[in-house]
């Protein structure tokens, strides 16, 4: 079994922030937390190590030496961390589980539930959560150790509820003992007697909603879509999933949007009844008349636009930060987003 181990700067002993600017390195065995790995049973045959910084500031570069010694090493299983509540550290871990695990090799990982490292990994690593600081090493060490020995070793890995580690946002079918029927009347039982259950879990990040608009009369109000909703012949290339951009068209003298100027390329869907109503996807229509009978004080001049199929979430929350500053930098009050 061959394991390769990734560190920052500080944890491989290269220095606190004075070091985060440290070159990618390569060193032989364990180092730092990686003893404490050996002695739980896991032995580490290679650290590689990166500044938190020079990973931030030179990802590409930085993770295409990394990747090229894990390619060198083909190690059975790639462990990093734990960052516990570290931001940088969090993320290059979660970016590099991201490109390991597309190479079909298992990634084990720590941090806390609300690093970008989770987000960053796309689903692709087993992430051990933390406490946000070293203190949590000694509960966390064994948990990623009977991890990474049971992937290394080709072993099943059970759910995340069974085995501690965080939801990777996979679906797989098991048979259940009871029908949909006998299961879905326990559920509702257990919530009215207080206890919510769910065989689907929700998405850990959840987004407090903001208090209500105090006057929709004079508020200005902007449409965003995920519905992939472009004008006709999608002359800026939209992709039809897996986005990678999103738009914005102008509004400005369009009363509504025509079957004839505006389609949807959104290939998560059938779009038959969308591109004979466009209205469907973006509601111009509706916003228009609402602006006339005095609900609605004002549309935003332009409209966002991205196909949200596929898209992973890393991509989606960018996505989001991006076109939320641009409408508040214009002083939107509030938006209207439609989806599929």
């Amino acid at each position: 079994m061959r394991v390769v181990h990734y560190l920052n700067q500080f944890f491989a002993g290269f220095g606190a922030e004075e070091a985060a600017g440290h070159e990618p390195v390569r060193l032989e065995g364990p180092q730092g937390p990686g003893r404490a790995f050996a002695a739980a049973g896991l032995h580490v045959d290679v650290t590689i190590a990166c500044g938190d910084d020079r990973f931030a500031l030179d990802e590409a570069a930085s993770l295409a030496t990394l990747l090229a010694w894990i390619d060198e090493d083909a190690p059975d299983v790639v462990i990093a961390g734990p960052s516990f509540g570290s931001g940088r550290y969090g993320y290059a871990c979660g970016v590099l589980a991201r490109e390991v695990a597309r190479r079909r090799i298992p990634v084990v990982l720590a941090m806390t539930p609300d690093s970008p490292g989770v987000l960053a990994a796309e689903g692709g690593a087993y992430i051990v959560p933390t406490g946000a600081n070293v203190a949590a090493m000694r509960h966390t060490v064994p948990v990623m150790t009977g991890l990474a020995l049971r992937l290394a070793a080709g072993e099943t890995v059970g759910t995340a509820g069974d085995e501690g580690y965080l939801p990777r946002g996979l679906r797989v079918n098991v048979r259940a003992d009871d029908d949909a029927a006998t299961r879905a009347v326990g559920a509702l039982v257990a919530k009215l007697g207080g206890r919510v259950t769910t065989e689907i879990a929700p998405p850990a990040d959840r987004v407090s909603p903001p208090p209500p608009v105090p006057d929709l009369a004079h508020a200005t109000v902007a449409l965003v879509t995920e519905a992939g909703c472009v004008p006709q012949g999608n002359p800026d290339r939209l992709p039809t999933r897996h986005a990678n951009v999103w738009l914005r068209y102008p509004l400005d003298g369009v009363a509504s949007l025509s079957a004839d100027g505006y389609e949807t390329v959104h290939a998560g869907f059938d779009t038959t009844d969308a591109n004979l109503d466009p209205n469907r996807l973006v509601p111009l229509d509706a916003a228009r008349a609402l602006v006339d009978a005095g609900r609605i004080g004002t549309l935003h001049e332009e409209f966002f636009t991205t196909s949200g199929v596929d898209t992973p979430v890393a991509v989606a929350a960018r996505f989001g930060q991006e076109i939320a500053a641009e409408i508040r930098n214009a002083g939107v009050d509030a938006v209207i987003l439609t989806g599929t």
